[in-house]
């Protein structure tokens, strides 16, 4: 599968023409919030309970600026995304490498839909734009199809 075919798999991109690179498919950060109450996993799963999330502030880098930003000091983040993934096998969502090269990553997961996925930031922070292009989906490998 080329990169610009996960286009049938993937919903919601903001502009496509920069969006898809010879890589893969970039996904854009939505909203990035902060767990303010644990959650619970149990063994059995009938206990499972979300965490209570808040969504992090923004602020105006520019006055002329369309969006905002988030200045994320070192910690964990939940990233949700503008897009939605609905495959029906997983696929690989990856950092960007402009986020890593900055200090901040998420695991790298397979996944068939997507969901908020945590970030790490370093100890001297990042500051993210509303809509910043922050994970790749990679296409499948050849025979994995």
């Amino acid at each position: 599968m080329r990169p610009s075919q996960l286009t049938t798999l993937v919903d919601g991109l903001l502009h496509e023409e920069t969006q898809v690179t010879d890589r893969g498919l970039d996904l854009t950060a939505n909203e990035v919030l902060r767990v303010e109450t644990p959650g619970r996993v149990d063994f059995g799963g009938d206990e499972l309970d979300d965490p209570n999330v808040s969504a992090h502030e923004k602020v105006w880098r520019n006055e002329d600026d369309d969006y905002q930003w988030w200045h994320l000091s070192a910690g964990q983040y939940l990233v949700e995304y503008n897009e939605s993934i609905a495959a029906d096998r997983p696929l690989r969502v990856q950092t960007r490498e402009a986020v890593r090269r900055m200090g901040a990553f998420h695991p790298t997961l397979e996944v068939t839909d997507l969901g908020r996925i945590p970030l790490s930031v370093a100890p001297g922070g990042i500051r993210i734009k509303e809509n910043a292009r922050v994970s790749t989906v990679l296409p499948p490998e050849e025979g994995t199809e």
